[in-house]
């Protein structure tokens, strides 16, 4: 069975990962020059962690992630509205929920990968899918045909806006800002926060080395030329409401850690499976953050496609298994994150001050249980 994957993003490695402990040598093609160090940090929730488990890499990963123990939501006066216990999710599913910077996470990925099977300056021109084969074309004149083809080329993916016409990203309403800085004793260990207030949103939580990763996010156009122009000076003065700590992790981030983009997810797909094709990850997928799962959804796709090859000798079974158990799954967190975002970027005085009355009031618990889909 001749599989390649296109795109080595998280989810195109974690599956040649999952692939190659299967013995299958599937080929991973990127359309970059190289990889390059992306100053961001991300969370890895625990049911992520039990997929790299699966995968064989979770002990890697984990020598560079933060467990975190602890989710806190803060109003605009900083003060703690609502909590979520992450240790409640090891204790039951056994597994840690860590903070990590996307490049120590994407090594430790490619390190589980013999090199001489990811392939760089490979950019899709076009594909040609017959019944008995898939032709990927490239921008540099060659040419490849394979049995299969997992199609991990992002939330922009030639493959997706190919085969499904109507599926360009949609624009969640807000433009964000993220960084990475050092910690000067003013970020907890172990627990990650997110403050709402009606002039924006701001997250930090702490990483392994000493560092914290920061997201601030506003209400805007998309494309805004004017929040194109903020620096950290600029952004960390819109956000110095907060507190002096907030205004400090962004006005002394680094430029090379220093990155803004608008948020855009895709509406949920009711079919990631084309004959020889699969979707899979921000191709399939593309989820707003709100939930921390972008990442986590695509390493469970590269494990329940490798789990579904292990049961069964046919790629073409195994890709109904992969469809029957992500579309539902994955439509769910994209729902339910972009519904957070919402709540979160209310800016009219009368919601912020439901949410901040109302929200103290839900018990832990069920905010806890809302998690536990993810596990299923």
């Amino acid at each position: 069975m001749d599989v390649i994957i296109i795109g080595g993003g998280i989810g195109g490695l974690a599956t040649a990962v999952g692939l190659h402990k299967l013995g299958i040598k599937a080929h991973v093609y990127e359309r970059a020059s190289r990889f390059k160090p992306l100053g961001t940090g991300i969370g890895i929730g625990s049911n992520a962690m039990l997929a790299l488990n699966e995968l064989g890499v979770a002990k890697d990963i984990l020598k560079t992630g933060m467990p975190l123990y602890e989710q806190r939501f803060l109003n605009g006066q900083s003060e703690i509205m609502n909590t979520i216990d992450f240790t409640l999710l090891k204790e039951k599913f056994g597994e840690e929920n860590i903070a990590i910077e996307r490049s120590d996470l994407h090594h430790a990925l490619l390190a589980a990968i013999d090199s001489k099977y990811v392939h760089f300056n490979k950019k899709v021109t076009h594909f040609n899918q017959t019944d008995t084969s898939v032709t990927v074309n490239f921008s540099d004149a060659t040419s490849i045909t394979a049995d299969y083809v997992i199609a991990a080329d992002g939330i922009h993916s030639t493959f997706r806006q190919t085969l499904i016409h109507n599926s360009p990203p949609r624009y969640a309403g807000y433009t964000c800002w993220r960084g990475i800085v050092k910690i000067k004793g003013d970020v907890e260990a172990h627990i990650s926060s997110e403050a709402w207030s009606k002039d924006g949103r701001f997250g930090w939580a702490p990483l392994y080395n000493g560092y914290a990763y920061w997201f601030a996010c506003i209400n805007s156009k998309k494309n805004d030329e004017y929040y194109k122009s903020f620096d950290q000076s600029s952004v960390a003065n819109y956000f110095s409401h907060y507190s002096p700590v907030v205004e400090r992790l962004i006005s002394e981030t680094p430029d090379e850690y220093f990155l803004h983009h608008d948020i855009y997810d895709i509406k949920p797909l009711n079919n990631f499976v084309f004959n020889r094709i699969c979707l899979l990850g921000d191709a399939a997928h593309a989820t707003t953050p709100n939930m921390g799962q972008g990442a986590g959804q695509s390493i469970e796709d590269a494990y329940e496609l490798m789990n579904a090859l292990k049961n069964t000798s046919q790629m073409k079974d195994a890709l109904i298994i992969y469809n029957a158990k992500r579309v539902p799954k994955t439509k769910q967190v994209i729902n339910i994150s972009r519904q957070i975002g919402w709540a979160a970027q209310w800016d009219k005085r009368f919601l912020i001050n439901f949410r901040d009355t109302v929200f103290p009031l839900i018990p832990t618990s069920l905010l806890f249980k809302r998690l536990t889909f993810l596990f299923k």
